[in-house]
């Protein structure tokens, strides 16, 4: 093809003068040659002198040709192993910063909005509306939706988070996630290595807590622009390689099957790299370069919002059945989304164009003009990022508008397809989820929720604790559940040791590092608190065994002192005030619950003294007394360790 055209463009070259109307000035050769000849021999012209100016003619036709052919074979620049280096090196050195870079921005704005990540979670309820705004504030917040819908699924795998609040959630994640294309649109890209050069040195030399943390996350926006760079560097030659030429006119969005081809190519590579955000840079980066056009970055983009559910659904590989219906529905989103999207693709590109119009006067997103960069003139695409951000914002607000009516009939068709599992025997383990290490703030919630449970299986311990004093419903039964649920919170306190003992191993601003010391310290607290409502029961089950039982004044006060103790215990877990206050009045109370046990311990001497008992019965009663006095000294524990004392 390449030489056909050669020679066509040569043959047309010289038969033009040919057939045109009028005879074309020669050449500047001929002409001096033709004002000699005319000098010398007037009007003669003979066959040797229209020979000569032939052959001058063709020389110089052949001369006028020569740029061409040059110009031709500068085209394409011959593919060698110098350019492919430079490009690969480029390509992964710029990709690698630009994760990096995502990761510190991450990393560094959680740190520092902690409490408002808080205000996005109790946000959450069962208004759909509320539910998709924390999704949007939440991914905002943490710069990637994989990260928002994880913890979308672990919430609701540890009970957290309802199904139908998850859903909210992730249809947030999804709008939330466009920031970054926009973010990327700024046009700072040059300013990259110096933003991250400034805010690396405010890192390293600065003993701020705070300011570290904020110096990480713009160093993460510096290396994220600089990564991106690179990428766009390591680009640029393909578009002068014939041979990535032919390759990427394979995937051009020109028709149907092309645009599910591209969407194809890009769920893949985001399932490669595990994030939508990279393989959106890697298409900013491929689109402004001019290697693809933006039809073919529009429907990469596309297949991106599918390839990012995979990090949802490996997340709930394992979980519970609600968190895997959560998964599940985020694949379905972006499906049906992508599948109505690509039936009307030209209609959509249009819509596009004409909307970038009305705020800026663009007719074509295509068009590219021409900047001096560095002394150099360069090839640019300005409207190219702005386009494909705008081609995923809509997109994904589209669906969200489309799908929020919806959310309630997503979950109840959720319910019905993905069926419960039916659980066998007792089911010892938390619902924590050891994938959350991406976000620790995320992970010390849940952790926090598995305590609450602790302490609430606690106070179930003390209620079965009552009855079995009491001789109210199935003794064994109820010695049964205390031992179970002791040997549960065991368990129980082993796992969530070993989920913040990981956790704890991350890089933690100061309030999660204290977070999780108290959360290990009240896993403590519980579990000892169900050792000796065990061993409560062991004692009167010891006294069973040798056909030996309490009197009446005896039984009396063993049960005074548990709702001594029962009350105490609920008086800690007071919602409605803070922890300081409940610290304050528990060791008042305390001490008071001391001085009654001191009372019970003397009548108890002062009825030896009046009356011989059995000596298994009395030790007996003292244990028992001794018990109830450990568990209220954990129970001040728990209010001093959340109130930061102990």
């Amino acid at each position: 093809m390449k030489k056909f055209l050669l020679l066509t463009t040569l043959l047309f070259s010289v038969i033009s003068p040919t057939f045109a109307q009028e005879t074309p000035a020669p050449p500047q050769a001929v002409q001096s040659e033709l004002s000699q000849s005319e000098d010398s021999a007037a009007q003669a012209v003979d066959s040797k002198m229209a020979l000569e100016s032939e052959a001058q003619l063709e020389s110089a036709e052949k001369a006028d040709t020569k740029p061409l052919v040059k110009s031709l074979k500068k085209e394409y620049k011959k593919l060698d192993s110098k350019i492919i280096q430079k490009m690969v090196f480029s390509l992964l050195g710029g990709l690698g910063i630009f994760l990096l870079g995502m990761r510190f921005m991450s990393d560094g704005i959680q740190k520092v909005a902690g409490p408002s990540l808080k205000k996005c979670i109790k946000m959450v309820t069962n208004n759909r509306v509320l539910a998709c705004i924390a999704g949007v504030f939440l991914t905002v917040l943490v710069q990637s939706s994989s990260v928002t819908t994880v913890m979308a699924v672990g919430f609701v795998n540890s009970g957290i988070m309802a199904l139908q609040q998850a859903i909210g959630v992730i249809l947030g994640a999804n709008i939330g996630t466009t920031i970054t294309g926009w973010v990327i649109a700024l046009k700072i890209g040059k300013w990259g290595l110096p933003i991250l050069g400034i805010a690396a040195f405010t890192f390293l030399f600065n003993k701020k807590e705070k300011v570290k943390f904020i110096s990480m996350a713009i160093m993460g926006v510096g290396m994220v622009f600089f990564g991106l760079e690179l990428m766009k560097n390591g680009f640029k030659p393909m578009k002068e390689l014939q041979e990535f030429e032919k390759a990427f006119s394979y995937f051009t969005a020109g028709s149907y099957i092309g645009v599910l081809k591209c969407a194809l190519v890009g769920c893949i590579l985001t399932v490669i790299v595990q994030s939508s955000s990279a393989t959106l840079g890697i298409t900013i980066a491929l689109a402004t370069t001019g290697v693809i056009p933006f039809e073919t970055a529009a429907a990469l983009v596309l297949g991106e919002n599918i390839g990012t559910t995979i990090t949802a659904f490996l997340a709930s590989i394992g979980a519970s059945t609600n968190a895997k219906r959560a998964a599940y529905f985020h694949i379905f989103f972006n499906l049906v989304g992508v599948f109505w999207i690509t039936l009307i693709f030209s209609q959509y590109m249009e819509f596009i164009t004409w909307f970038m119009g009305r705020f800026k006067d663009i007719t074509d997103i295509n068009a590219s003009v021409t900047e001096v960069i560095d002394g150099q003139e360069v090839l640019t695409f300005p409207y190219m990022t702005a386009g494909i951000a705008m081609v995923h914002t809509i997109f994904n607000v589209a669906n969200v508008l489309f799908f929020l009516p919806f959310t309630a009939v997503a979950a109840k068709i959720l319910n019905n397809i993905v069926k419960d599992k039916k659980v066998t025997g007792d089911k010892y383990l938390t619902n924590l989820d050891f994938q959350m290490y991406d976000s620790p703030f995320a992970a010390i919630e849940q952790s926090a929720h598995e305590i609450k449970k602790m302490e609430h299986k606690s106070d179930l311990m003390l209620v079965d604790l009552k009855n079995f004093i009491e001789g109210n419903g199935d003794h064994k039964k109820l010695s049964r559940n205390i031992f179970r649920t002791e040997d549960i919170l065991d368990k129980v306190q082993t796992e969530v040791t070993d989920f913040l003992t990981d956790v704890m191993s991350q890089a933690l601003n100061t309030d999660e590092s204290e977070e999780a010391k108290k959360q290990l310290l009240l896993a403590d607290e519980y579990e000892s608190i169900s050792d000796y409502i065990m061993t409560i029961v062991k004692h009167f089950k010891r006294l069973e065994d040798n056909n030996l039982e309490f009197n009446d004044k005896q039984k009396s006060e063993i049960l005074e002192l548990h709702e001594l103790i029962t009350t105490f215990y609920k008086k800690i877990q007071n919602p409605d005030k803070n922890d300081q206050a409940i610290h304050s009045e528990a060791s008042v109370r305390s001490e008071e619950i001391t001085a009654e046990i001191r009372k019970y311990r003397s009548n108890h001497w002062e009825r030896l003294s009046d009356k011989r008992m059995d000596p298994l019965l009395s030790t007996t009663f003292t244990d028992v007394i001794n018990s109830y006095r450990k568990i209220k000294t954990l129970i001040l524990h728990v209010a001093e360790t959340r109130a930061g004392i102990k």
